[in-house]
């Protein structure tokens, strides 16, 4: 059939346009980096129903500031996880949260129910599960391997990527000038899950130890972590001696380990 050059410069506009909406649909898509875990990766300023800026600051968990440091330059670099030109962090983690206690409040579920394919799941829990004193939070190391596994493999039932992260270290102990790892059975817990399922790992533990360590104790214990004397923060009239919880500067620096962690990922 022989067609009117009308027709085929209508035709012609046709597709061009479908292209070009397509491409715009590919990149207005966004993928969601999902923050499944604790205190130490959770976003205060969202709490429901609590003024953070007059209850809680300076508190900060490095999910808070994650979504900052996604700009077009580190995405781009993100080319093996993010196929999309646009990232949106939604840091679901919680203060007190161990892997039970966040399935068991329905916290995964709702993540589950909104995970889309090419998602990612980045998962850091060994704070709370620890916690033997505290038997509401606590998890022994082989229900937390199996909340882990659980939550690895609906994530990718879902077509999300999964990265397990070691737990951040807390402030101590040090030794000689060298920070050590505090999170003994349930940071080997986690690499070995990791290792058992072939998921993407980030080693935080031993990469935030190595970062303090670089920096030092005194630097480390003064500007990342919630330690300050009293009357500095009118949230915190007698002060803090808090060596888990970050102030925005720790925040910010263990984020940055996060996203190199990221980078590094095959």
């Amino acid at each position: 059939m022989k067609l009117s050059r009308n027709t085929f410069l209508s035709l012609l506009v046709f597709a061009l346009l479908s292209a070009g909406l397509m491409s715009f649909a590919l990149r207005e898509k966004v993928t969601k980096i999902y923050l499944v875990g604790d205190s130490t990766m959770a976003d205060y300023s969202k709490y429901e129903g609590e003024d953070y800026m007059n209850k809680r600051y300076p508190v900060m968990g490095w999910g808070q500031v994650f979504q900052e440091l996604f700009d077009e330059k580190s995405i781009a670099s993100l080319g093996h996880l993010i196929q999309t030109d646009s990232v949106f962090v939604d840091d679901r983690a919680r203060g007190g949260r161990s892997t039970r206690t966040f399935f068991e409040e329905g916290r995964w579920s709702a993540v589950y129910r909104e995970l889309q394919p090419g998602d990612l799941v980045l998962m850091q829990f060994g704070h709370n599960d620890a916690a033997k004193e505290k038997t509401e939070r606590y998890v022994a190391t082989e229900g937390y391997k199996e909340y882990i596994r659980l939550f690895v493999t609906q994530t990718r039932e879902k077509g999300g990527i999964p990265i397990v992260l070691t737990p951040v270290n807390r402030n101590y102990p040090w030794k000689d000038g060298k920070l050590e790892n505090v999170h003994g059975e349930y940071y080997t817990a986690a690499v070995e899950v990791a290792a058992e399922l072939d998921v993407q790992l980030i080693d935080l533990t031993q990469r935030s130890m190595d970062a303090f360590t670089a920096k030092g104790q005194d630097y480390v214990t003064a500007h990342y972590f919630m330690n300050f004397e009293p009357g500095v923060y009118p949230n915190y009239p007698e002060g803090s001696k808090d060596n888990t919880h970050f102030l925005p500067e720790g925040a910010k620096a263990v984020a940055e380990l996060v996203l190199e962690g990221m980078m590094e990922l095959e």
